[in-house]
């Protein structure tokens, strides 16, 4: 489950930044997730609850947002939104596509005390 390892990894980043910011508390993380970038939502949420245990973010409230999928058509340069990659064209049908957004996996804000 890899989920897990981003989940850490998440933990060790905003660990740093309330260290840096010198919080006591962290009260809320926000989480931006593309729907193309691979991550399983639920196991993300499930690896979070695990890896905030013993950490300064044991409390704190994660709110994972879901950043929908789009994508660029290169035959016809039609652009459309989606959950798949996989996902023709549907427009002309071609499945030659460059992903415009959904890949995304960052930490967008925390709240701290």
């Amino acid at each position: 489950m890899h989920e897990l390892s981003i989940a850490m990894n998440i933990i060790d980043i905003a660990g740093e930044y309330a260290e840096k910011a010198n919080a006591k508390v962290v009260h809320r993380i926000e989480i931006e997730v593309g729907e193309l970038s691979g991550v399983v939502f639920e196991a993300l949420e499930f690896a979070m609850e695990n890896a905030k245990k013993n950490t300064i973010l044991e409390k704190t409230e994660c709110s994972i947002i879901r950043i929908p999928g789009k994508v660029h058509c290169e035959n016809c340069s039609y652009e459309f939104d989606t959950d798949n990659v996989y996902t023709p064209c549907p427009k002309c049908g071609d499945y030659r596509q460059e992903i415009i957004q959904g890949r995304e996996l960052r930490v967008k804000s925390l709240t701290v005390e």
